[in-house]
């Protein structure tokens, strides 16, 4: 791996002195210290760190999940750190898709279904659902409810009910954790290729350090703090990791 400098394209992501403070008084926690960050248009980072080092709270910060307590969040050219709660509902809605450790898919609907009303409630004009889970391999599992889907079929369920409003920044928070290793290798090359084909920024928050190898981008936090930010010069493929 080699240092950073400057990203050679357009930011996508855009920190300026983020912090997050929890509670207050004697009571205050710090989840983020004064975080300076640019990420680029198209990049897959990979951001590693233990339980407590702030690295769900950045992504949620950038999801607009919470509001940072200080400095400026810049997501597409947006300073969505003024936003209210109505703004950032619609920040949500029209740029980010989020991919979690835990599926969360509705189990009264079909994998159709659990896509095609994220498209209705946002007004996404995207691929249909059918088409988005033929892409990610379920053209066969249309119609099955979520609990006759195996672990790595609901995690791909809950991909295409990401990528169905075509967001252009895809925040993913422990997307293997609850996979085993071949099936994890095989949502990480979903990804990746998401990344790839459709241009979209990807930030995903895992304490497993041997999906860094993988990444264009990594970045190590520490007590909410970025310790490290390091360039990956020949990403490897999903296929290959191990652990």
């Amino acid at each position: 791996m080699i240092v950073r400098t400057e990203p050679p394209r357009e930011p996508a992501i855009l920190l300026d002195g983020v912090a997050k403070t929890y509670g207050s008084g004697a009571a205050a926690v710090p989840a983020l210290r004064g975080i300076d960050l640019m990420i680029a248009a198209g990049e897959f980072v990979v951001v590693l760190g233990p339980s407590g080092s702030g690295k769900t709270t950045l992504l949620n910060v950038v999801g607009g999940i919470d509001s940072s307590t200080a400095g400026r969040v810049v997501v597409a050219g947006e300073d969505i750190s003024r936003y209210g709660a109505d703004r950032l509902t619609d920040y949500r809605r029209r740029h980010v898709g989020f991919v979690f450790q835990f599926f969360n898919l509705l189990p009264a609907l079909t994998a159709r279904e659990n896509v095609e009303v994220i498209a209705e409630l946002t007004g996404a004009a995207s691929a249909p659902g059918a088409d988005l889970l033929r892409a990610v391999g379920l053209g066969a599992r249309l119609d099955h409810f979520p609990g006759a889907l195996s672990g790595g079929e609901q995690q791909r369920v809950a991909i295409a009910r990401a990528l169905v409003k075509a967001p252009p920044l895809l925040l993913c928070d422990e997307p293997t954790g609850a996979l085993d290793l071949e099936t994890g290798r095989q949502v990480l090359t979903l990804l990746r290729q998401v990344s790839r084909d459709r241009g979209q920024t990807v930030l995903l928050v895992t304490h497993n350090a041997a999906i860094a190898g993988m990444a264009d981008r990594v970045l190590r936090m520490r007590s909410g703090t970025i310790v490290a930010d390091e360039c990956v010069a020949s990403p490897r493929a999903p296929s290959s990791l191990e652990w």
